[in-house]
C-alpha cells in the first residue's frame, strides 16, 4: 500500500493540472494525425533535351563534341532523353554509347525506341512521346506574313534586368521578352515566342511545347545556339552576315530560316 500511494498522487496532480492535462491532449492528438498523414502525390512536368544518335556512332558523338564545344555547359546538371528509335544497333552498342554519353557528363534520364530487353537494373527507364526532325538551315528565305489574331491573350514573361552566365530563364507557358542581353553561357527557354531587347550571346530554344509556329527576335545577335521547337542552329552553322544585326529567326516546312530586321 506504502508504494502505490505516489502514483495515485500523481495521477491526481495530472487530473487536476489543466497545463498538464492540455499538454497530453496534444500530444495524443499530434500522434494520431501522424498515423493518418497521407502521401501526396504531385505530377510536374520538365523540360529535357532529345538526343537521336545516327550511325556512325563515333561521327556522331565527334559532332556532339563539337556542339558541347561551341556552347559550354549547354549539357550541364540538364536532363536528356536518348532515342534510339530505328536505330540498327546491339544490346551491347546500346551499353556503350550510355557509357560515352555518360564519360560526358551527359545525364540520361529516359530511353525512347530501345528493345525492351536492353534496359534492367542500372538502365535509365523507357520513356515515349519523343519528337526527331530534321534541322535544315535557309538564311535567304523570306519570312512568312502573320495571319489572323489571337483570340485570347497569351501568357507572358518579362524579364527587365540583364541575363547573366549561367543562368536560365524556363517559362514553358508561353513568351518570354528579355528588356536587356542575354550573356554567353546562359539560356532563355520558352514554350512560344522569345524576344530580346539586347544582345543575344547565349542560347535562345523556343516552341519547347511543340509549337512550330515560335519565333526568335533579337535586336543584336551573337547568339550560340538557338532553337523552335527541336531544331537548333549554333553559332557555326548561322550565317555570319546575321552577326551584330536585328534578326528573326523562324521554321517553315521543318527549316530554320532567319532574316534581318529593318
Amino acid at each position: 500500500m506504502s508504494t502505490a500511494a505516489p502514483n495515485t498522487a500523481a495521477k491526481s496532480t495530472a487530473a487536476a493540472d489543466p497545463a498538464a492535462r492540455e499538454a497530453a491532449e496534444a500530444a495524443i492528438k499530434a500522434a494520431k494525425n501522424a498515423a493518418k498523414q497521407a502521401i501526396r502525390f504531385r505530377g510536374r512536368s520538365f523540360l529535357a533535351t532529345v538526343l537521336a544518335p545516327a550511325l556512325p556512332i563515333s561521327d556522331w558523338l565527334a559532332e556532339l563534341d563539337k556542339l558541347a564545344g561551341r556552347s559550354q555547359g549547354y549539357f550541364a546538371s540538364r536532363p536528356v532523353i536518348l532515342d534510339v528509335t530505328g536505330l540498327a544497333i546491339t544490346k551491347r552498342d546500346f551499353a556503350d554509347l550510355l557509357a560515352l554519353l555518360y564519360e560526358r557528363e551527359i545525364k540520361v534520364m529516359g530511353v525512347e525506341g530501345a528493345d525492351p530487353s536492353w534496359l534492367g537494373f542500372g538502365m535509365p527507364p523507357s520513356v515515349s512521346g519523343g519528337k526527331h526532325t530534321e534541322i535544315v538551315h535557309k538564311p535567304s528565305a523570306e519570312p512568312p506574313k502573320q495571319q489572323g489574331f489571337v483570340d485570347r491573350p497569351i501568357p507572358s514573361l518579362l524579364i527587365e534586368t540583364p541575363v547573366r552566365s549561367g543562368q536560365s530563364i524556363i517559362f514553358p507557358q508561353g513568351d518570354v521578352t528579355v528588356i536587356g542581353s542575354v550573356a554567353s553561357g546562359a539560356e532563355i527557354i520558352a514554350g512560344n515566342s522569345i524576344h530580346v531587347y539586347g544582345t543575344l550571346r547565349g542560347r535562345a530554344i523556343a516552341g519547347t511545347t511543340g509549337n512550330a509556329a515560335a519565333r526568335i527576335f533579337v535586336q543584336k545577335f551573337e547568339a550560340e545556339l538557338i532553337a523552335i521547337d527541336g531544331l537548333y542552329q549554333t553559332a557555326d552553322e548561322i550565317d555570319a552576315t546575321f552577326r551584330g544585326r536585328s534578326v528573326q529567326a523562324w521554321l517553315a516546312d521543318d527549316k530554320m530560316n532567319m532574316a534581318a530586321l529593318a
